[in-house]
C-alpha cells in the first residue's frame, strides 16, 4: 500500500474533522457522558487524543525526551491510559476542545517535515513517522467511534479506512506475539469491501485461511471496538477465527474488547 505522508495526514486532518463536528456543541456534562469503554467518558477521549498528540510531536522533535517522560511513564504501570485520563476528568469541555486541536494541528504541522521513513520512539517498538501518523489516524478514528456511540451518531464510512484496515493487516504478528502466542506461519487472505465498492486485497490467492467482509466490520473488530459477532465479517480458518479473536491495531496491553452486543450470534460469521 503505497502512500505519502501528505495523503496520510490529509486524511488525519478530515478524520480530526468529523470529531470535531462530533463534540462541537458538547457542555461540560456531556462531555462528561459516558462511552462504550468501560470508565471513559467522552472527555477521557478526547484528552487521550491531545495527550498522545503532544508526545508523538516529542517524540518525532525530541526523541531523548520522549524516552525519559515515557519510562517513568510506564514504570507506575501498564494503566497509564486510564491515570491519564483520570488526571484530566475536571477539564472543561471547551479546555478539552482547544487543547485537543492545538495538539492536533502541531502534530500534523511537524510530522509533514518529516522523512516518512524516519524512525521514532513509542511505547514499545520504534516506529516509521509514516506508521505514527497511521496510527494517530487509526486512534482518531477508534476513540472517534467511541464518542459517536456514546451520542447515538452515524459517521458515513469512506475510503480513509484503508489506512486502518491496512494497519490491522500489518500487526497481525504482533497480535498474536501480545498475546503471548505463536505467530503463525501459513498466509492469511485478507479480502474487504471499500465504503467507495473498491475491493481491497491483502495476502495470497488461494490462502486457507481467509478474512472477508466489508472494511468498516474489519476496522471495527481489529480497533476493538465490535465483538466479531456483532459484524457480518467472514473468518474461515483457524487461524483466521484466533486472529480475529485477538486483533489489536494499537500499542500496550491486550485489549479486552467488546462483549457481544446483539441478541443471537450472526449466522455464518466463522466456520
Amino acid at each position: 500500500m503505497g502512500v505519502t505522508m501528505d495523503q496520510v495526514l490529509d486524511d488525519l486532518v478530515a478524520e480530526t474533522q468529523v470529531l470535531h463536528e462530533l463534540v462541537a456543541d458538547l457542555d461540560d456534562t456531556a462531555m462528561s457522558g459516558a462511552t462504550p469503554a468501560e470508565g471513559w467518558s467522552i472527555r477521557d477521549q478526547l484528552t487521550h487524543l491531545a495527550y498522545f498528540d503532544e508526545t508523538a510531536r516529542q517524540a518525532a522533535v525530541d526523541p531523548g525526551a520522549f524516552r525519559r517522560d515515557a519510562d517513568a511513564l510506564m514504570a507506575g504501570g501498564a494503566d497509564f491510559p486510564d491515570r491519564i485520563a483520570a488526571e484530566h476528568t475536571g477539564l472543561p469541555a471547551a479546555e478539552v476542545r482547544a487543547w485537543f486541536a492545538r495538539n492536533r494541528l502541531a502534530f500534523v504541522e511537524a510530522f509533514r517535515e518529516l522523512d516518512p521513513k524516519a524512525r521514532l520512539p513509542w511505547y514499545g517498538p520504534d516506529m516509521s513517522a509514516l506508521s505514527s501518523a497511521t496510527a494517530r489516524l487509526m486512534e482518531t478514528w477508534a476513540h472517534g467511534q467511541d464518542v459517536a456511540d456514546a451520542l447515538g451518531r452515524h459517521r458515513e464510512p469512506t475510503d480513509r479506512l484503508r489506512h486502518i484496515a491496512h494497519l490491522g493487516v500489518r500487526t497481525t504478528a504482533f497480535s498474536f506475539a501480545l498475546n503471548g502466542k505463536p505467530v503463525p506461519d501459513g498466509p492469511i487472505l485478507v479480502e474487504l469491501e471499500a465504503p467507495s465498492g473498491a475491493r481491497w486485497t491483502w495476502g495470497e490467492a488461494g490462502a486457507p485461511d481467509r478474512v472477508t467482509g466489508t472494511a468498516l466490520d474489519f476496522c471495527l473488530v481489529v480497533t476493538q471496538r465490535r465483538h466479531l459477532d456483532d459484524t457480518a465479517l467472514r473468518a474461515d480458518g483457524p487461524v483466521a477465527r484466533e486472529w480475529l479473536s485477538i486483533a489489536q491495531t494499537f500499542a500496550g496491553s491486550p485489549g479486552t474488547g467488546r462483549a457481544v452486543q446483539s441478541a443471537t450470534s450472526r449466522p455464518g460469521g466463522a466456520s
